[in-house]
C-alpha cells in the first residue's frame, strides 16, 4: 500500500500552493496563498519517502507524526489526517501557516536536497481547514468532573490557550486572565492576516469559550487582582504572559517622534482591521513615507511587509549582520522582496536625524569572529556611513520580559539574569507553590510551536500537581 501511493518524490516535482501575485497581495491582508485543491494535496503528500527516520518529525517541537498523516492525505483519509494531526497539536492551521517550516521540519526532509522537502506546512494547513469546514473538528467537551478545582492562567497566547484547553478536557474549572480586550495574545494582534488571518484565530477561541473556558479580558494582574489574590481563586495558577518589553538602540535621535516600536505598529495596524478606532492610528500609519525597519527577524518582516500594504513611499529594512545569518525566515525575505521591500544588509544605524524623523545614517559593518555561540559577530567598517531617507523608522529588536516580580507584587516570585522565570524544567513550576509558568516568559522571544508545546507540557505538570493535592487530603482524611 505504501509503495503504491507513496515515494512520488522522483517523478512528481515539489509545488506549493500558488502565491497571489506581489501587486495584488500587497493591496490587502489577506493569506498570500490560494489553498491546495484536494487532489494537489494528495500528490504533494504522495511526494513524502516514509523514511526510517523521520527528521521531519525529530525537529518538530511537537514531535507531530508527520510521515503518518502525509501517507493518510495521499490515500485520500482526510478525516484520520486531521484525526492523528490534531492528537499532538492543539493549532495545527496555525502552525501550518506561520511556523518556519524552512527551519523545523522542511528543511529537515531527507529528500529536501536532491528533490525538495515535502510542502508539510501546506498540507497540514489543508488537513485542518478541511476539518472545520467538513465539521470534523469536535467541541471541546470534559471527560471527568474535578469537584470544582479550578486554574487561574494569565495569558491568552497560544502557550496559555494550550494549556486551558488541556485543563478544560481534564474537567477543571478553567479563567484565562489577558490584558487586551481580544484572546490570541501575538496571534490575534502582532502577527499581520497575511500571514494569519483573524478568523482562523478566533474560530480556535470561540471552541474553547463553547468549552466552558472563561476568559476575563482587558484584565491586567497587578491592577485588577495581585498575583495572591489569584492564587487564594486557583487550585493553580499558570503565568503565560510571553515577552513584550521592547528591547532599544542606544544611538542619538532613536527617541524622536516617528520612531516607532514594532509591536505598537503591528497592534495598531491589527486594531485597523478588526474595524476598531486607534486614535494616533496616523503616528502609525505608513502611507506615503520612506519606512526603514530596523532588524532582521521575523517580526521586522511583518513590519516592512505592513508598510508595503499600507502604501509606504519606500521600505528599507537595516540589518547588521548578512542575509546567511540574519534569524528571520529566509521565505519571508523572499515574500517580502517580491513585495517591494529593499534589504540593506551589514548595516546598522548610527543616528536617527530630525523629529519628526528625516534621515537615518547608517553605518557599513562587516562580519568578524565567531561569538560564543558560533555566529559571526557584526563589526564597525571604518568609512562606510550613509544616508536613507526615514519618514517612519520602526524599531524591530526583539522583546524581553517586564518585570514581572513587580508588576505582580510578589517580590518572591523568581527570575533568572535574563529576567524570564526561573522554573524547574521537569516539572515546569515557579519558585512558589502552585504556579507554574510556560512559553516565552520561561524561554525567551520564541516561536509559537515552542510555546504550543510548552502549554501542552505545563497542562500535564499542573493536572499531577492537583491530582497530588486531592489524593493528600483524602489520605490526610
Amino acid at each position: 500500500m505504501v509503495e503504491a501511493t507513496m515515494l512520488h518524490f522522483t517523478d512528481r516535482e515539489q509545488q506549493y500552493p500558488l502565491k497571489r501575485p506581489a501587486e495584488l497581495r500587497a493591496e490587502d491582508y489577506l493569506e498570500i496563498s490560494r489553498p491546495y485543491i484536494i487532489a494537489k494535496a494528495e500528490e504533494q503528500a504522495s511526494r513524502c519517502s516514509q523514511c526510517g527516520v523521520p527528521f521531519c518529525q525529530v525537529h518538530c517541537p511537537l514531535h507531530n507524526n508527520i510521515p503518518d498523516w502525509l501517507r493518510l492525505t495521499a490515500e485520500g483519509r482526510l478525516e484520520e489526517a486531521y484525526e492523528l494531526s490534531n492528537a499532538t497539536s492543539s493549532m495545527p492551521e496555525i502552525c501550518g501557516r506561520i511556523c518556519p517550516q524552512d527551519r523545523l521540519c522542511e528543511g529537515n526532509c531527507v529528500i529536501e536536497k536532491d528533490f525538495g522537502s515535502v510542502t508539510i506546512g501546506s498540507v497540514e494547513k489543508f488537513i485542518t481547514d478541511t476539518a472545520w469546514e467538513e465539521g470534523w473538528v469536535k467541541p471541546l467537551v470534559p471527560v471527568a468532573d474535578r469537584g470544582g478545582q479550578s486554574v487561574g492562567i494569565i495569558g491568552a497566547g497560544p502557550a496559555g490557550l494550550t494549556a486551558a484547553e488541556m485543563l478544560r478536557v481534564k474537567g477543571y474549572e478553567v479563567h484565562v486572565y489577558d490584558r487586551y480586550d481580544r484572546a490570541g495574545g501575538l496571534l490575534t494582534y502582532g502577527i499581520p492576516g497575511f500571514k494569519l488571518e483573524k478568523y482562523v484565530v478566533t474560530r480556535r477561541i470561540e471552541r474553547l469559550e463553547a468549552g466552558g473556558i472563561i476568559f476575563h479580558l482587558g484584565f491586567e494582574v497587578g491592577r485588577d487582582a495581585s498575583l495572591d489574590e489569584l492564587r487564594d481563586r486557583h487550585d493553580s495558577i499558570l503565568i503565560a504572559t510571553g515577552v513584550y518589553k521592547p528591547r532599544d538602540i542606544n544611538v542619538p535621535g532613536i527617541d524622536a517622534t516617528g520612531v516607532v516600536g514594532a509591536l505598537d505598529y503591528l497592534t495598531r495596524s491589527n486594531r485597523r482591521g478588526f474595524g476598531d478606532t486607534v486614535t494616533d492610528a496616523a503616528d502609525y500609519d505608513a502611507a506615503g513615507k520612506h519606512v526603514v525597519v530596523i532588524g532582521g527577524g521575523d517580526t521586522a518582516m511583518d513590519c516592512v511587509r505592513t508598510a508595503v500594504r499600507q502604501g509606504a513611499a519606500s521600505v528599507k529594512c537595516l540589518y547588521r549582520r548578512d542575509r546567511a545569518n540574519m534569524p528571520g525566515s529566509q521565505r519571508e525575505v523572499a515574500h517580502a522582496e517580491e513585495e517591494g521591500v529593499e534589504f540593506v544588509w551589514l548595516s546598522a544605524p548610527h543616528s536617527v536625524l530630525g523629529s519628526p524623523a528625516a534621515v537615518v545614517l547608517a553605518d557599513k559593518m562587516r562580519l568578524g569572529a565567531p561569538g560564543p555561540d558560533g555566529r559571526r559577530a557584526p563589526e564597525l567598517d571604518d568609512g562606510g556611513r550613509f544616508r536613507l531617507d526615514a519618514d517612519l523608522v520602526i524599531k524591530a529588536l526583539g522583546f524581553d520580559p517586564e518585570d514581572l516580580p513587580v508588576a505582580f507584587g510578589n517580590a518572591a516570585l523568581g527570575v533568572n539574569r535574563w529576567g524570564t522565570l526561573r522554573v524547574d524544567h521537569k516539572t515546569m513550576a515557579t519558585s512558589l507553590d502552585g504556579v507554574f509558568a510556560a512559553g516565552d516568559i520561561v524561554r525567551g522571544a520564541s516561536l509559537v510551536v515552542w510555546a504550543i508545546r510548552d502549554g501542552r507540557d505545563v497542562a500535564a505538570a499542573m493536572h499531577k500537581y492537583m491530582a497530588a493535592k486531592v489524593e493528600a487530603l483524602r489520605v490526610a482524611a
